[in-house]
């Protein structure tokens, strides 16, 4: 290697560490309460980093009053057993506070959560839900929760995979035709499915956060029905717009919504008329949509 340096013998470059954080991921947490006979679940999926004077961990391997990241996980545990009593947000302060208070070189950090939702099964015996029989439902609810000083918090909340689909009462027209490579078909009557991904902030430091989620939940389905939808994206648009009408507590609300291409399938080679009814489910490319959608005053 004529003219140049063998492996290990470059001098050092000077380096500062940046931002960082540290913590503990994928804590799987599941609370039931057993105080009745009819039995309450809860279950999330916790990550916790935190910020700090963490420099001489990195510079010169010194562990000197860090929390080890299987104590974080211990705690996210130990404080669910006399708090997780209500939402997630609630938790990850009480989380973010126990570490700035009990860990030396700890200023702050984060707390995501991903909440897997279970409804009580219904019996004919029991038609208001069995007292201890769940099935977790499909549509997810998250969290983030940040602090910089263990006193003021930023939350952030949101919903994973609500998947919606109506069978009509949406089209897709009046785009550009482009000549060379333009095949879709215009169409007033179409198939519209998307996997609902949303979060949003707030324009208060606290309130009730499983209110509001429910609100969210529900005006979203809502909004998704109560129009023709010329595209995606409008409707998208309508849902922040109902959502803000509905919660004042939210300043802002983002959505992610890819569009499911449901495609009628061609029966007319076999001698068979198709009239919307029988669709391919195409898995993909497809569109995706993002947006924020925000007060304007």
């Amino acid at each position: 290697m004529t003219g140049t340096q063998q492996p290990g013998t470059q001098p050092k470059v000077k380096v500062r560490l940046g931002e960082n954080n540290y913590g503990k991921a994928e804590v799987q947490l599941m609370k039931i309460k057993r105080g009745t006979p009819r039995h309450e679940l809860r279950e999330a999926k916790v990550r916790v980093a935190m910020y700090g004077d963490f420099g001489a961990a990195h510079s010169e391997g010194d562990n000197t009053d860090l929390v080890a990241t299987d104590t974080v996980r211990n705690t996210v545990y130990g404080l669910a057993k006399e708090g997780f009593e209500s939402s997630i947000e609630e938790f990850g302060k009480e989380l973010l506070t126990h570490f700035v208070k009990v860990g030396p070189r700890v200023t702050g950090g984060f707390a995501e959560f991903t909440e897997h939702l279970w409804e009580r099964v219904q019996t004919p015996a029991q038609p208001q839900g069995h007292d201890h029989a769940f099935v977790r439902q499909m549509p997810k609810r998250t969290a983030r929760v940040e602090t910089q000083d263990g006193r003021r918090f930023t939350v952030t909340s949101g919903i994973e995979e609500l998947y919606v689909l109506k069978t009509t009462e949406s089209g897709w027209e009046n785009y550009l035709l482009d000549e060379r490579f333009t095949t879709l078909p215009e169409t007033h009557d179409r198939v519209m499915a998307t996997f609902v991904t949303a979060k949003w902030e707030y324009a208060v430091e606290s309130c009730d956060y499983d209110a509001v989620w429910e609100r969210v939940y529900r005006q979203i389905q809502h909004t998704f029905t109560d129009h023709y939808s010329p595209s995606l994206q409008r409707t998208l648009y309508l849902m922040g717009e109902a959502v803000l009408s509905v919660c004042p507590e939210i300043s802002r609300i983002w959505f992610q919504m890819p569009n499911k291409h449901h495609l009628v399938y061609n029966l007319g080679r076999f001698g068979l008329e198709n009239n919307n009814e029988i669709l391919h489910v195409d898995p993909e490319p497809y569109g995706l949509m993002e947006a924020w959608v925000e007060r304007a005053e």
